[in-house]
């Protein structure tokens, strides 16, 4: 993914890109990054891990349910699952998220891709290593409430990269509410200043 990414830039014709991924996509940033280091300005890496997962927190498991496939019962799963990871600092507004669900539904979902996903996700292995060789600017962002991907693997990451900034946000946890996106667009904004 972090290659397609790549070609994604060369078919736009963009040699260069500040990179931002979330939860997977940041995984997929810092792969990018490593692999692709020529097109890459920045780096921020947002609620991920470096690639030595820790075990998660026993209200994340509800995260790893098979998801549903009639429309209320994935509605209803959802919200509980963003009511068990968003953190306690930021509530769920309930009506605007269960409308985001009800369009995800109805545009289609493919129940088998989470699964997908978390394979992908073990079966990259440990960036710890790689991510030494990074020397874009690097940004890593992570709430202290992750139940998911916790503290530690935000942390982690910074560490594995020279200079790299890490930012942390009290009450956060594996997503992103939106009264955290001024905090989230004002760091990652302040990161890419100058490095264009």
């Amino acid at each position: 993914m972090a290659d397609d990414a790549v070609r994604l830039l060369d078919w736009l014709g963009i040699a260069r890109a500040h990179v931002v991924g979330i939860s997977m996509g940041g995984m997929i940033a810092q792969c990018m990054t490593i692999r692709h280091p020529t097109r890459v300005l920045s780096l921020t890496s947002i609620m991920a891990d470096a690639g030595e997962p820790a075990v998660p927190k026993p209200e994340a498991m509800i995260a790893f349910e098979p998801p549903a496939t009639e429309r209320e019962t994935y509605v209803t799963q959802v919200l509980k699952i963003l009511r068990a990871l968003r953190g306690p600092r930021f509530a769920v507004e309930e009506r605007g998220a269960r409308q985001v669900e009800l369009n995800a539904f109805d545009r289609g979902i493919h129940p088998a891709g989470f699964a997908r996903q978390l394979v992908a996700i073990v079966a990259s292995g440990s960036r710890r290593e790689a991510l030494r060789s990074v020397r874009v600017p690097a940004l890593v962002i992570h709430g202290d409430a992750d139940p998911l991907i916790p503290l530690s693997g935000g942390v982690e990451t910074a560490q594995a990269i020279l200079e790299a900034k890490l930012h942390i946000i009290p009450g956060m946890g594996h997503e992103l509410p939106p009264a955290a996106w001024p905090e989230i667009l004002e760091a990652i904004g302040a990161h890419t200043q100058g490095t264009a």
